[in-house]
């Protein structure tokens, strides 16, 4: 078995975002019209995350796979910003246990698949895509375990399923992600229910979106800071959406494609030390001075490097 080149994938916009992942679990009844659907999900349960790249794969031939990162992100911009301290945490209440974890018997046509220990919230593999292609996933966490505790009744956090696609040569191809929610054992099932109770007394469902039996994830518009080929590729591509107030940092605009690969205003692209790696440029679009609540990690990366706060950038 081998990676697909990026010569066979092709290095079209249009072909590079023929992709479709679809989480099979129902989007709850409550979301308006106007925001992103929620997804929830049971603590320990194994979902089916169909994959397929779409279009013509008559180019893969010879067992040519693709590379695929699923993960388990923060959904809220605050958390986000700590996520490296909040999951060593997690880590170390739970030693021996994965927020992420893959069940290997209920998956189909996926072959490599990594674990990194000090990773607990990705998993990665291989596949064919000219075959029929899915990966049953399992969120051992809770929603409320990254809350601040009380006497209960915690509003439990969102997180963000999402799925980063590379080339032979790591180079980042597609990407897409999902708000999930996850419940304790059979905790989901009670909140669908619930939300569905609550749905038919509205007088106003015109304004709400209808539950869907799968979720479709949504595109992820990414633009890494590092050089992919030089850093691993699941962290140079790293970007999850923060809320809806934020929405075009994860849909696929063409206004946010020009931004990000603006020649203009070349960054020293970061090492894995944090520091300058000299002699390489990497460009992308500085946000002015100073830097706006609302940047995107992308930006705060650039901004911390032209700042020389280049020990901060791992820290996003």
């Amino acid at each position: 078995k081998k990676l697909a080149t990026a010569n066979q994938i092709g290095c079209g916009v249009a072909d590079k975002l023929s992709f479709q992942y679809i989480l099979c679990a129902a989007t709850s009844p409550a979301s308006k019209i106007n925001e992103e659907t929620v997804t929830y999900l049971n603590q320990r349960q194994s979902y089916e995350l169909r994959m397929k790249r779409l279009g013509d794969n008559s180019s893969f031939q010879g067992g040519d796979q693709l590379k695929s990162v699923v993960r388990v992100v923060f959904h809220d911009r605050r958390l986000q910003y700590t996520e490296y301290e909040q999951l060593a945490q997690w880590k170390s209440i739970r030693p021996n246990e994965r927020l992420l974890d893959i069940d290997i018997p209920l998956s189909v046509n996926i072959y490599d698949i990594r674990k990194d220990p000090t990773a607990v919230n990705k998993v990665e593999f291989l596949w064919d895509p000219n075959k029929d292609t899915s990966v049953a996933i399992q969120v051992h966490c809770i929603s409320t375990e990254f809350t601040a505790h009380r006497h209960g009744g915690e509003k439990g956090i969102p997180f963000r399923i999402q799925v980063d696609s590379y080339s032979t040569e790591d180079e980042h191809l597609h990407s897409a992600s999902c708000q999930i929610k996850v419940f304790k054992p059979k905790g989901a099932d009670r909140k669908i229910k619930t939300d569905r109770e609550k749905m038919e007394k509205k007088t106003d469902k015109d304004k709400y979106q209808p539950s869907y039996e799968y979720t479709i994830l949504t595109e992820v518009c990414i633009m890494p800071l590092h050089d992919t080929s030089q850093c691993a590729p699941t962290e140079a591509a790293f970007s999850s959406p923060a809320n809806n107030s934020y929405n075009s940092s994860f849909q696929s605009t063409p206004d946010l494609n020009r931004s990000l690969q603006s020649p203009t205003n070349p960054v020293p692209a970061p090492t894995e030390d944090g520091g300058d790696k000299g002699g390489t440029m990497e460009p992308f679009h500085l946000p002015s001075e100073p830097l706006a609540p609302g940047a995107s990690i992308q930006e705060t990366q650039a901004w911390l490097t032209h700042n020389r706060f280049g020990n901060y950038v791992r820290t996003f």
